[in-house]
């Protein structure tokens, strides 16, 4: 009689267990892995230092800062002047400025720039302006001793 052979299956269990101890107890009876054993307690200071975890490098490309200082300087008479350094080098020295161009380029760049800018361009108007008043006082003078000497 011939004999069959038939493949043998190969049963897979999904069969999980099943403890009675809620998940909290689990968790809680779960040994740490990371804590020492209470005879490895002497020995752990010293792992402690040889196992230091190195501090992750950035992979990010740092930013290449450029070091320029804009110096404005002003004068009661309204005007003014800028200086350019890069990395304590003097690049620009002197270079005449006008009135209005510091002034348009306070207000872009801050509020409380523009306003400590903007009260020293007050000044120098107003101090402008009463010169401008003495000129013209003392050119009505100097016009009406003209006119007395045509006259004579």
């Amino acid at each position: 009689m011939p004999i069959e052979t038939q493949p043998e299956a190969t049963e897979v269990s999904t069969e999980s267990t099943e403890s009675t101890a809620s998940p909290a107890e689990s968790v809680q009876s779960a040994p740490e892995p990371d804590a020492p054993a209470p005879a490895d307690q002497a020995d752990a200071p010293a792992e402690k230092a040889q196992r230091k975890p190195r501090k992750q490098q950035s992979t990010a490309r740092k930013t290449r800062t450029v070091e320029l200082v804009l110096t404005v300087t002003g004068t009661a008479d309204g005007e003014w002047q800028a200086e350019l350094t890069q990395s304590g080098k003097r690049v620009v020295r002197g270079l005449v400025v006008p009135a209005a161009a510091v002034s348009r380029a306070a207000a872009e760049l801050h509020e409380d720039i523009s306003k400590a800018i903007e009260s020293v361009l007050d000044a120098a108007r107003e101090q402008h302006q009463a010169k401008v008043a003495e000129l013209e006082a003392e050119l009505a003078r100097a016009k009406a001793a003209l006119a007395e000497l045509q006259e004579g």
